[in-house]
């Protein structure tokens, strides 16, 4: 679903607008065909496309439930889906698009919609479907589906961060509970660390890991905005990053890990579910993921908010999250903005809540295979008391959590900056380099001409 489950975030995006047209022809003839599928004939139904990654598995049949519905009630409009592995997602919009064969409706990573907008890919929503957007959900999903004060889609995964603790190895380090403030972060990482005689980890005090974008980027901008900080500026021009927050989370993890609490080698999705990683921020998609790992020993890890530099400040962490939004070369949009209404604003009766409960068809979907989405009513109506209380952190966070930032040079500026983090991480730069190195990267390719 996210970049963060079953697939990761690439590890750059198409780097120029032009870029899909030397592609190879054989993405074009692949998966869904043009928008305005359908015999022909007089009086057939209109067939719109509806292209995301949700390929295989609980994702894919999650999704089709619903459409096969639709299909089953609505004689004039049929839906089919398409998909594509994720890390092929924002290529295949891209080539498909300059190819005339683009989906009539797309479900991109909202950190790839400016660069959609830009390159004349999405559709912004209508006015009344803007108005339900910005009315239903909350705001760090509406600003994630939007790009330059417009909106254009509906919310679906939003995926907020927390801090993951294993309580057990906190109290074997005489430790009462999860860290609120940075200070409490690192005296608890350093207590709860440990190694064998030779230096090798045995037990990370905090987990940092060069695994992946989730486990470098994602946990360094939620600790990054816990400092009040921003990794993009407020025009989307240039790094923020550069900041006295920046330099304060730069110099966090690197004391971390020259003190020994943190090894970025380890790979934490392994080493946390084994007990040998205390703490570790990272995304609420992953409570399923370790409830089914861990069986019994899932007693053991609890979820608390991202801790802020200090006690009196305020909460703050990343948001991540995918959007469903109409193809601007769609010949049917006013039918496929019909649709995503149905889907992810239309309330229907909930079987499993309380009696007379209701949600929306989108937020029953994401639930069902252990996600959430950024309709905080319907997370609560969802959840039930009987829930998760794990879940409970990220549904707070839905209140206060910051987008990632979605400008047309967004996918190739987060990996910048996660080869900087990792090289700061590994001993190859300084606090002081890494910050200027991002900032100099960053501002090149946030200032480009798209």
């Amino acid at each position: 679903m996210t970049p963060s489950r079953r697939t990761r975030t690439p590890n750059g995006g198409l780097s120029r607008r032009h870029f899909a047209l030397s592609l190879p022809s054989a993405l074009l003839a692949s998966g869904c065909a043009a928008p305005h599928q359908g015999t022909g004939r007089p009086g057939d139904p209109i067939v719109l496309t509806l292209l995301s990654h949700y390929a295989s598995g609980e994702a894919k049949a999650a999704l089709q439930g619903p459409v096969d519905a639709w299909n089953a009630t609505h004689e004039r409009v049929k839906v089919r889906t398409k998909a594509v592995e994720f890390t092929d997602l924002l290529t295949t919009f891209m080539v498909r698009q300059a190819a005339g064969q683009g989906a009539d409706i797309l479900h991109p990573y909202c950190l790839w919609n400016g660069q959609l907008v830009q390159a004349g890919v999405l559709r912004p929503a209508p006015s009344e479907h803007a108005e339900e957007i910005t009315r239903g959900y909350g705001e760090a999903a509406v600003a994630a589906s939007s790009v330059g004060g417009k909106v254009y889609g509906y919310p679906t995964e939003v995926q907020t961060y927390a801090l993951y603790c294993n309580r057990r190895l906190l109290r074997e380090a005489g430790i009462d509970g999860p860290p609120r403030t940075w200070p409490e972060l690192e005296e608890t990482a350093q207590r709860t660390a440990r190694r064998d005689r030779y230096g090798n980890t045995l037990v990370q005090g905090f987990g940092l890991s060069t695994y992946d974008d989730s486990t470098t980027v994602g946990q360094t901008l939620a600790l990054l905005n816990a400092a009040g900080g921003r990794f993009v500026s407020a025009d989307g021009r240039r790094t923020a990053i550069d900041s006295p927050a920046g330099r304060a989370v730069f110099d966090l993890e690197h004391r971390l890990v020259v003190n020994g609490a943190s090894a970025p080698g380890v790979n934490v999705y392994k080493a946390f579910p084994s007990g040998q990683v205390a703490m570790v921020v990272s995304a609420g998609w992953w409570t399923g993921s370790l409830k089914a790992l861990m069986g019994k020993d899932y007693r053991d890890v609890g979820v608390a908010p991202v801790p802020v530099p200090g006690a009196d400040d305020k909460r703050a962490t990343l948001s991540t999250g995918f959007m469903l939004g109409v193809n601007a070369a769609s010949e049917y949009p006013r039918e496929a903005w019909e649709f995503l209404r149905w889907l992810n604003a239309e309330k229907v009766r909930v079987k499993s809540a309380a009696k007379g409960a209701t949600a929306t068809r989108m937020s029953s979907l994401q639930v069902s295979v252990g996600s959430m989405t950024g309709r905080a009513d319907d997370m609560r109506t969802l959840l039930g008391k009987g829930s998760d209380p794990n879940l409970r952190p990220f549904l707070d966070a839905l209140a206060y959590a910051v987008p990632e930032p979605n400008v047309p040079g967004a996918q190739q500026a987060k990996s910048l900056l996660r080869k900087n983090i990792e090289a700061l991480w590994t001993g190859q730069q300084s606090v002081d380099d890494a910050l200027r190195t991002t900032r100099r990267q960053v501002d090149q390719e946030v200032s480009r001409s798209w």
